[in-house]
C-alpha cells in the first residue's frame, strides 16, 4: 500500500508506507513499491501539522456544518450534503500527486477503483486506454455531477514540486470511465481491480468500520493490486466525519 501524508489545504505532499496493523490485514495482501520519496516516520507526541490539523478541522465552519448535518441525518445524510452543497473535501480538481503518478507512468495499469469518488475528477485523470476507471458513489447528485465533469473536463491542476500541470479530458476518454451509485460495503464487482485509490472515503467512515473497509479493499484487489491512499486528516481531533486517522493504523 502507498499511502501519501497531507495537510487539508496545503499541496505539499508527504509519503509514507505502512500496511495498517489495526486491521489485521497480511502483508502480502497489498502490494507495496516505494518510489523514493521522502518517508514519514510517526513520531511521539504531536508535531506543528498536526496541531494545525486540529485547529482547521474544529475552526472550519462547513466541516462543523456537515458533521452536524450528518449527525442528524441517520441515513440519506451524504445525498443531503450534495444537495445543500456542503462538499468542504470537493477541490474542484483531481488530487496533485495522482495527476504527477499519471503523467509519470507509475500508476499501475488495467481497471481502476475511486471509491467515494465525489465529482470524478480523479476519476477522469486516472482514465487512458491503459486504464479503465470506475467511481463509485453512494450520491445520485455526485453521480450526476461527476458524469458532467466526464464529458467537459478542462482544469489547471495545482503546482506540485514546483512544476505546471494541466489536465485536459475530451469526450473520447469517457469510453475509459464509469460511475455506479453503489454501496461500497455490499457491491460487488464482477471483476477485480489493479488499482484502488482512496483520498476522503476512509476518513469519512466511522472507525469500526475500519477492519470492513480493509476486507473489502482485498477482496476488490487482483493479489497483485496495488491500494494508493492519500492520508488525511493527521490529527487527534474528535469526531467526524471526517475522522481522525495515523500512519501507525
Amino acid at each position: 500500500m502507498r499511502t501519501v501524508s497531507r495537510g487539508m489545504i496545503s499541496n505539499a505532499l508527504r509519503f509514507s508506507f505502512s500496511i495498517p496493523n489495526i486491521l489485521q490485514l497480511p502483508i502480502s495482501s497489498v502490494r507495496t513499491r516505494s518510489f523514493g520519496i521522502r518517508a514519514t516516520k510517526p513520531k511521539m507526541g504531536k508535531n506543528r501539522e498536526e496541531v494545525e490539523n486540529d485547529n482547521v478541522i474544529k475552526s472550519h465552519p462547513r466541516v462543523n456544518k456537515l458533521q452536524q448535518l450528518m449527525h442528524i441525518e441517520s441515513s440519506g445524510g451524504w445525498e443531503k450534503c450534495w444537495e445543500e452543497g456542503l462538499t468542504p473535501w470537493d477541490i474542484g480538481q483531481p488530487a496533485p500527486i495522482i495527476v504527477h503518478l499519471h503523467q509519470s507512468g507509475a500508476l499501475p495499469k488495467g481497471r481502476a477503483l475511486v471509491p467515494g469518488c465525489g465529482t470524478g475528477y480523479d476519476v477522469v485523470a486516472m482514465a487512458s486506454p491503459e486504464r479503465y476507471v470506475v467511481g463509485l458513489e453512494i450520491s445520485d447528485i455526485a453521480i450526476k455531477k461527476a458524469e458532467e465533469v466526464t464529458t467537459v473536463c478542462k482544469f489547471q491542476v495545482s503546482t506540485y514540486r514546483d512544476v505546471e500541470m494541466q489536465l485536459s479530458s475530451s469526450l473520447p476518454n469517457a469510453k475509459f470511465v464509469s460511475f455506479l451509485k453503489a454501496d461500497f460495503f455490499t457491491w460487488c464487482p464482477t471483476e477485480l481491480f489493479d488499482l484502488i485509490f482512496d483520498y476522503t472515503f476512509f476518513c469519512a467512515i466511522e472507525p469500526e468500520m475500519r477492519a470492513a473497509w480493509a476486507q473489502k479493499i482485498k477482496d476488490f484487489l487482483k493479489p497483485d493490486g496495488e491500494l494508493i491512499t492519500l492520508m488525511f486528516p493527521i490529527s487527534d481531533h474528535v469526531g467526524g466525519p471526517p475522522y481522525k486517522v495515523s500512519v501507525s493504523e
